[in-house]
């Protein structure tokens, strides 16, 4: 088993840098709009030829109310009435892509994310469903992975009940933190006993993994009272928690404007947070997978991990990344083979260009060699806390030490500082480094020079 995680605030200090996140590499930044409609044809091609897997990834854009710390692409309105025409254009998407994969190639991963997928009507959500499994080859045994974000302000037992019925086996839950005084500086009030029955009934319905998502660094959070949030969430005993920190940047995210940035706690109080929530999980009996994610010791991404098997893509830590991964709905980005290619992200613009009968792709990026091999090497740390060469240099035919001749300087101080082990064989991350992984895989980034680092959250 893989050692804990070890705390070590001088490190912390010297390494929580602002830096991507690398659900993918090269990231979203690197995106141009020289990848379009012609690209993503092409790269759906070649799966249809290679049959590979696929793992589909839903948008639903809709909320009934705004949350002032959110950084999702979304859209705010009381009006049910505006899923309609999207969900037209998004069935469009569906058999426009379809049609250019084989029949055969199984969806092993569906996930439906926003915004509120929940937003949808029961009818809403089985015409799009129903649309999904005439066009693509969703597995009928529950085997798959076919995941849903749940706010449990827009869901009851009638609608756990639905989305099981519709093949849904995984639950992601929002809950963010359980202070009254906090979630009202957030525009978010969500009682402990509202999240509970939605829990209850999912474990009732027998979905397989229940997700928690929590913050920490909110307006009017405390290391007290946030731990008060963790010890009931602990008692909830999801299979896995994300635990996220709150990047505050009203300049990219209007909502984030209306907190006031007097009532966000301190630097050194929200590294308090997180080593007594660390402290508190761990006790519990989480693993810590790696940059926001802890999971029992049984849950699949723990197992994954100890196999080394385990993957990150843009859904985060995952079991199917070798599957092609398809977006679908405004701002949705796909991973096909090399090539990454994202959805507008303008709700009218990607309604717009399907109702002209073309697919709303606006931007992406095709990898190169150097993409490559950067991409294999910045999974394997931030999945594995571990990075052989010679796997990299059989699967890429370069001499490690040779190609990445440059970066040593900064391993060795790194070693030296003890947040890796570093020798002619392999990079081992230590315990007092895996929270600032990120900061090792940054060192890999041939592009993070040329970036405002202001565009990425820090490390912690």
């Amino acid at each position: 088993m893989l050692d804990a995680i070890r705390w070590d605030t001088d490190l912390i200090r010297r390494y929580d840098l602002a830096g991507p996140r690398y659900t993918s590499y090269p990231t979203a930044v690197q995106f141009s709009s020289q990848v379009g409609t012609f690209d993503l044809l092409h790269a759906l091609r070649d799966s249809r030829k290679a049959r590979r897997p696929l793992s589909l990834y839903v948008h639903v854009p809709f909320c009934a109310n705004i949350c002032y710390y959110c950084a999702c692409n979304k859209v705010i309105t009381k009006d049910r009435g505006r899923a309609q025409p999207y969900l037209q254009r998004l069935e469009q998407e569906i058999q426009l892509v379809a049609c250019h994969l084989d029949p055969n190639q199984k969806v092993e991963q569906l996930h439906f994310g926003g915004g509120t997928p929940t937003f949808l009507s029961h009818d809403e959500l089985r015409q799009l469903m129903a649309q999904l499994r005439k066009h693509f080859n969703l597995l009928d045994d529950d085997s798959g992975d076919y995941g849903i974000e749940i706010d449990p302000r827009e869901a009851d037992w009638s609608t756990m009940g639905l989305l099981r019925e519709l093949g849904f086996n995984r639950v992601s839950i929002g809950l963010q933190d359980l202070d009254p005084e906090v979630q009202r500086a957030v525009n978010r009030l969500q009682s402990l006993e509202e999240t509970r029955a939605v829990i209850d009934a999912a474990r009732t319905l027998q979905f397989r993994s229940i997700n928690i998502d929590l913050i920490y660094g909110l307006p009017k959070q405390t290391a007290d009272n946030f731990a008060r949030t963790v010890e009931e969430v602990i008692s909830l005993q999801p299979d896995r928690l994300s635990v996220f920190n709150y990047a505050h940047l009203p300049e990219r995210f209007m909502p984030q404007r209306r907190i006031n940035s007097d009532d966000l706690p301190a630097p050194a109080e929200k590294l308090k947070m997180l080593e007594r929530t660390i402290e508190q999980l761990t006790a519990a009996g989480y693993r810590y997978i790696g940059m926001d994610h802890f999971a029992l010791p049984d849950d699949e991404l723990a197992i994954a991990q100890e196999e080394s098997t385990l993957q990150r893509n843009f859904q985060g830590y995952t079991t199917h990344g070798h599957c092609d991964l398809i977006g679908l709905g405004v701002s949705a980005i796909s991973q096909i083979g090399d090539l990454y290619c994202q959805n507008s992200s303008d709700l009218n613009e990607y309604q717009n260009a399907l109702a002209n009968s073309q697919l709303g792709t606006s931007r992406g990026l095709l990898c190169n060699q150097d993409d490559r091999v950067r991409r294999a090497v910045i999974q394997q740390l931030i999945c594995n806390f571990r990075l052989d060469f010679a796997t990299i240099e059989q699967d890429f035919n370069i001499d490690f030490r040779g190609y990445f001749a440059q970066l040593w300087p900064q391993l060795q101080a790194m070693a030296e500082d003890g947040l890796i082990e570093l020798d002619r064989e392999k990079i081992l991350v230590l315990p007092a480094g895996r929270l600032l992984v990120r900061s090792v895989c940054m060192v890999f980034d041939a592009y993070l020079e040329q970036q405002n680092r202001q565009r990425f959250s820090r490390v912690i």
